[in-house]
């Protein structure tokens, strides 16, 4: 009993020690004007962004900053469509598809490695063949999907979060529609530094109202 005392009473310490070092304007920026509406945590990126595929696959922010979240506390994904020239709004309304069927975690990786990586996802055809070949859908239900009003919702739903937040790069990560990850103001001596207060910082701006 006494070890587990001990174990709690060092994470609440390893927490507010890193807490006492995020400061606004440094390792996170408060908007000028709150947005309400918006998921909890908020995190746009690109398929089409290297920065954001090194993010995802290589430095796993993503998957860190989910599994140190509290247990009612999710991250919601969307796409933006200002990179990849047309092609950045066709991956964008397949996401839509993708959170609509509920594979989000199964088309990533592939998509990312088809288009940063292989380049064999070039038009909407061979999206289209990755991501039923990735999600384990049938074409015909990836169709339906990709036609649906709910699809069509939720492309509207991205590009006017990416709006309202004035979105000026990616990838970006936003806190309670009134804080911004600032990226640049982390810990960079390592990549496992960087991660931890990555999610650190995170937890931190959830509770800050």
């Amino acid at each position: 009993m006494k070890k587990i005392w001990l174990a709690l009473v060092g994470m609440v310490l390893a927490f507010s020690a890193s807490a006492a070092q995020f400061t606004n304007g440094q390792q996170y920026v408060t908007l000028d004007k709150s947005v309400t509406g918006e998921p909890q945590v908020l995190e746009f990126f690109s398929f089409y962004c290297p920065h954001c595929y090194e993010f995802e696959r290589v430095w796993h922010v993503s998957d860190t900053v989910k599994k140190n979240l509290p247990a009612n506390v999710k991250v919601t994904k969307y796409h933006v469509d200002f990179l990849g020239g047309d092609m950045g709004k066709t991956v964008t309304q397949a996401w839509a598809v993708a959170i609509a069927l509920g594979v989000e975690d199964k088309v990533t990786a592939p998509i990312f490695e088809g288009i940063q990586k292989t380049q064999s996802i070039m038009d909407p055809a061979t999206l289209k063949e990755a991501f039923v070949k990735a999600a384990g859908i049938k074409p015909a239900d990836y169709d339906a999907a990709w036609n649906s009003f709910v699809v069509k919702s939720l492309v509207a739903q991205q590009e006017k979060a990416a709006a309202d937040m004035d979105l000026r790069g990616v990838p970006a990560m936003f806190v309670n529609g009134k804080y911004m990850v600032n990226s640049g103001g982390l810990d960079t001596s390592s990549m496992d530094n960087y991660v931890q207060q990555y999610a650190n910082l995170v937890n931190f701006l959830i509770t800050q109202k």
